[in-house]
Order: C-alpha cells, then structure tokens, then sequence
C-alpha cells in the first residue's frame, strides 16, 4: 500500500505540472497539444515497460484480444474514455476552464468511493469517512452556489469512474491495457495532426515547441505510468480519495493562471483540503499498522 500511495501523489504532481506546462506551448491549440502528446507519450510507455520487464502485459491484451472477440468493441470504448479525458486535460486550462475541470476532479473520488462501496464492496476506515464527509460538504457547497454542473467538471466526475470500472470489467487495467489504449488513439491524432491542422508550418516559425513536446511525452508517460500502477495497488475506495491530491495542485495552477474563485467558493475548496488532510492521517496510520504488523508475524513463525 505504501508503494501504491507514493506512485499515486508523485503522479498527482506530475499531472499538476503538465496543467500549468501546456500553456507554454502556444500558438498550439488544445487538439494539437493532445495529439503530440499521444505520438510522444507512447514511445516513452514502450520504454517505460520495457525497462520495467513488463511488456509481457502488452502481449497478454492481444492475446486475450484473439481468444475473446467482444474485447475488440471493449478496448476502443476503453481508449475513447481516456482520450476524452487527455484531450480535456489540455484543452482547459489554455481556454479558461482550468477551475471547472479541477471541480470535476475533486467530484471524480467522491464518485469512485461511492461505486466501491457499492459495486466493490469496499469498507471505509473511520478518517476515510470523515474525509468524504467534508468532500460532501464542499462539493454540496459549489452546487449550491452555481445551481448546476459544468459540462467539463460532469465529463471528469463521470468519465474517469467509468473508464476505471470498465477497464476492470475488461481485465486491461495494467500499463499493457493503458499501451493499447493509447496506440488506438494514435490513427486519429496523425489525422489531426498532418490533415485537419498545420502543425508543421507553426513548427517552422516557433522552432522551440519540439523541444517542449519532447519534454511532454517524457512528463506524461511517467505520470500516466504512475497513476495506473497506482491503481493496481491499492483499493478503489482508497485510490479514489487518494485522487483529491491532483485537483488540489490543479487548482493552485488555476489560480496562477489569472483565473479566481468566488468568495462562496472557497468553503468548498476549505472543506476538499481538510478532506484531504484527513485522508492523509489515515494513510499514515495504515502504513505504520502494516509495519508494525511485519515484526508480529515474523516473531510468531
């Protein structure tokens, strides 16, 4: 568990700095940064799974692909959940919506405690119950105040769910089932790329974007890499809450920005950090309880 939650804060950071570099890279629109990113991105996961002597999980997904034809329906609806996700990701904060995405965020655990708890089974520990309970609270508070939902904060609180519920369903929740995933994008980003968008002219007259694209893929690949491992890990319940770490850093990006939270606003971003403090407490607590649990069990053999 430890590993699990270490892997899932550094990915956490990972992805908060990838929200704050993609504004570097205009005059690249939102569709154009995703598209590089997937055609740089996946390389770095091929390497990344090598070096980590698991491509193994690459060809378990084709072959389980041959032996269950239903997969071929399953794995693109899988890949066009999570490119809906990486394109969005993108898109916000160079269009203004960087805080409307990171309340979608901050909604996505509550919405993966709650199927755990229900499709899982998953039990929360008492500070984990504490900590949904201020999550509630903050959240309740910004519906309170818009009267609604943004499309983009509805597009992360329910896609990102479903696309985890549905790789388990598929049995592709490894780094193998994320490489499929991201390759199956790869047809659509050259067509945005070479036929729908003039990428090579913008790069003949801002040179320096290759090298920030490069930069990109190696951020994403360990942060993308990271996060599933993550998730192998540790349970639903706790990875989601786990997951209040990212939108907390992706508002501290909005903010930098220029975009602003409403005074009434910021008893729900109050109440998501003390959540998260409480979450933290208990994560400690687990650890030092496993640790201390070794020695017992090794003393009695």
């Amino acid at each position: 568990m430890g590993k699990g939650v270490f892997l899932s804060v550094l990915s956490s950071c990972l992805f908060g700095s990838m929200y704050y570099y993609a504004t570097w890279m205009t005059p690249l629109d939102g569709e154009a940064i995703f598209s590089w990113r997937l055609l740089f991105t996946l390389p770095f996961l091929s390497v990344f799974l090598l070096m980590r002597k698991e491509w193994r999980q690459v060809r378990e997904v084709m072959s389980r692909m041959r032996q269950r034809p239903l997969l071929w329906i399953g794995v693109p609806l899988s890949a066009l959940l999570l490119g809906i996700q990486f394109w969005l990701f993108l898109w916000a904060p160079i269009n203004g919506r960087a805080l409307p995405v990171s309340l979608g965020y901050f909604m996505m655990p509550l919405v993966m405690v709650v199927m755990g708890r229900l499709i899982y089974q998953d039990r929360l520990s008492g500070l984990q119950k504490i900590a949904v309970g201020f999550a509630v609270i903050g959240v309740a508070n910004k519906l309170w105040l818009s009267g609604g939902l943004y499309w983009e904060t509805l597009v992360v609180a329910i896609g990102y769910p479903a696309y985890f519920m549905l790789r388990r369903q598929l049995k592709t929740d490894s780094l193998g089932g994320l490489w499929f995933d991201m390759a199956l994008m790869i047809p659509p980003a050259f067509w945005w790329l070479f036929i729908e968008h003039e990428s090579l002219s913008i790069f003949s007259a801002h040179p320096h974007l290759m090298g920030l694209i490069l930069g990109l893929g190696i951020l994403s690949a360990f942060a993308v890499g990271s996060y599933i491992v993550a998730s192998r890990l540790l349970s639903f319940s706790l990875f989601g809450l786990l997951s209040y770490v990212e939108p907390v850093l992706l508002v501290i990006v909005s903010l930098l920005l220029g975009e602003t939270i409403a005074d009434g606003e910021w008893p729900t971003y109050l109440c998501i950090w003390v959540a998260v403090a409480f979450l933290m407490m208990d994560c400690v607590r687990q650890m030092l309880t496993q640790r201390q649990s070794v020695p017992s069990s090794v003393e009695k053999e």
